[in-house]
């Protein structure tokens, strides 16, 4: 999995996924994550689009970090996950957690409300 930092706005980061996020990957997105949470108020939109497969390692570390992300008053959400990512969200009630939307200008549009 590679993780891509894109930074969108001064206040909005966006992390392209790409490849497959498993136990293999997960330290690698923990790192990466780790140091988006530095920031005063961490803005986060995960661009699922080239992430291929996600298991529950991955989810974990998504869920951890919101954790950390809302206590700061920060959030993070998804954007073009495809079929089957939207579907294992949907499945195991992350749909319900997180913000999720069909592409990464929806996300950032959104953060602007």
């Amino acid at each position: 999995m590679r993780a891509i930092v894109i930074e969108h706005r001064s206040d909005v980061v966006v992390l392209q996924l790409c490849g497959e996020l498993d136990a293999d990957s997960a330290a690698r997105l923990y790192k990466t994550l780790a140091e988006l949470l530095e920031r005063p108020v961490p803005r986060i939109v995960v661009d699922l689009s080239e992430l291929k497969f996600c298991d529950s390692v991955g989810l974990s570390a998504f869920i951890t970090s919101k954790q950390v992300i809302v206590s700061r008053g920060g959030w993070l959400s998804f954007a073009g996950a495809d079929q089957f990512l939207t579907q294992l969200l949907e499945t195991v009630g992350l749909s319900r957690y997180f913000a999720i939307f069909p592409e990464v200008e929806d996300a950032i549009a959104a953060a602007r409300m």
